[in-house]
């Protein structure tokens, strides 16, 4: 399974009524805006849940229950989005989540509409066969809700590549055939692709170097700080520190934080943890928790785990020049707020962390052609999606002198709102 912090919601950071709210403010300062649009883009295609019941190992049986919100696919191209497994998942966050994955598909023009779907169980208390039935059960409940030209599931929160693969078996058992784009971030050996697992985390450090050209800064010479070494904070990490040569001098997981002001070495920690089971005790760093790490002086802030960890007192404390959204909505709109108020560069969730969306992109393509490519090739056409996107997103910050989060929100809401029109809906 993905590791991941215990995850504390702030409805504030996530709720859909913020969202909309924004979408409003940003809808306003677009010349010629039709409103009426509102009212579709504000409210999902459809909205499903399943109660999954399933056989547990010692005999007994229990309900589980799983979601799959269909946000918004005017643009043509099937909906597309992660499946988390969680005690907390809840219409409402999935119904959150499948709103930003609408908007991050705009922004970066790939031709998905946006989804999530979850089941509200602790994975941790289930057997991998108990796993594998849950799966292959909510598969079969969502039926023709999902598939290869419709909606395209992917990994999230405590899901991985052997989920993945079981989803592909069971709706290829169900529909009696063996599409491999039904589900994307499978395993290499049955129609993956090659960067999938870094794509991500490749990405943030694609798009924060890009600012960084753009501020006139040197990235080796940046102090970083990474909340989260799950599959993105990781992955990041790991191509900051091997690949750019900054300065990592934080990074934290659901235990704690390691820090050394000097900078870590980064591919020894991953060493340590594989011989470990932990990152505690990591020879040349201080431990400290979670709050107090993000408040440790640095250049660039990567909170790569938890949803509103960025809170008013962190955006007050922080000394870092750029806050990068690796997680989905780590920043509380207070906490975005203050940044703004001081000046800090917020690089929004919606540019940041596509690239697992994007590599996704390129895996369904793939399948459908059963035509792959190398990982050098994916990492190019990844790095010309997402300099693209930042550059048309950097452009329209400074033409409307506003933020990168409006900026992105904006281009992302034209994006949609001109395929409705163009539609006739």
């Amino acid at each position: 399974m993905t590791g991941i912090l215990n995850r504390n919601l702030d409805e504030s950071s996530l709720s859909t009524e913020t969202a909309e709210n924004f979408l409003q403010l940003v809808a306003q300062k677009i010349p010629g805006f039709d409103d009426s649009v509102l009212d579709i883009i504000t409210r999902s295609k459809r909205e499903i849940i399943v109660e999954i019941p399933i056989r547990l190992d010692n005999g007994g049986v229990s309900v589980f229950r799983g979601y799959r919100v269909q946000h918004n696919n005017s643009r043509g191209g099937p909906f597309k989005g992660g499946i988390r497994y969680h005690q907390e998942v809840n219409l409402a966050e999935v119904r959150g989540l499948a709103n930003l994955m609408t908007w991050k598909a705009a922004l970066v023009k790939i031709p998905f509409g946006g989804a999530k779907g979850g089941i509200a169980c602790d994975p941790k208390k289930l057997s991998r066969t108990e796993i594998e039935r849950l799966t292959r059960a909510y598969t079969e409940h969502l039926g023709d809700n999902i598939g290869p030209y419709y909606d395209v599931p992917a990994p999230d929160v405590n899901t991985n590549a052997q989920i993945m693969a079981w989803i592909f078996d069971e709706y290829a058992k169900s529909h009696n055939n063996c599409s491999l784009a039904v589900v994307t971030g499978k395993p290499l050996e049955i129609g993956g692709s090659e960067g999938r697992e870094e794509a991500t985390g490749r990405g943030v450090v694609i798009v924060t170097t890009e600012l960084l050209k753009d501020l006139k800064l040197h990235a080796a010479q940046q102090r970083v700080i990474i909340q989260g070494f799950g599959n993105v904070g990781s992955h990041a990490a790991r191509i900051f520190y091997e690949e750019i040569g900054a300065k990592v001098i934080g990074i934290s997981n659901v235990e704690g934080a390691v820090f050394n002001k000097n900078g870590l070495n980064v591919t020894d920690l991953f060493k340590y943890q594989a011989e470990k089971g932990s990152i505690k005790g990591f020879p040349d760093s201080e431990w400290m928790t979670n709050e107090e790490m993000l408040i440790q002086e640095c250049d660039i802030l990567i909170p790569a785990a938890l949803a509103g960890s960025i809170n008013e007192e962190v955006a007050y404390k922080t000394t870092a020049k750029i806050v990068v959204e690796a997680a989905n909505a780590p920043i509380t709109t207070e906490g975005d707020k203050i940044l703004n108020e001081r000046g800090v560069h917020v690089i929004p969730g919606i540019l940041a962390n596509p690239g697992g969306v994007i590599v996704s992109y390129f895996e369904w393509v793939q399948n459908l052609q059963q035509l792959y490519w190398t990982r050098e090739e994916v990492i190019l056409r990844l790095e010309k999606i997402l300099n693209d996107a930042y550059k048309r997103t950097y452009a329209a910050s400074v033409e409307n002198k506003c933020s990168l989060r409006e900026a992105a929100m904006r281009l992302a809401l034209i994006e949609v709102t001109k395929s409705i029109k163009l539609r006739g809906c």
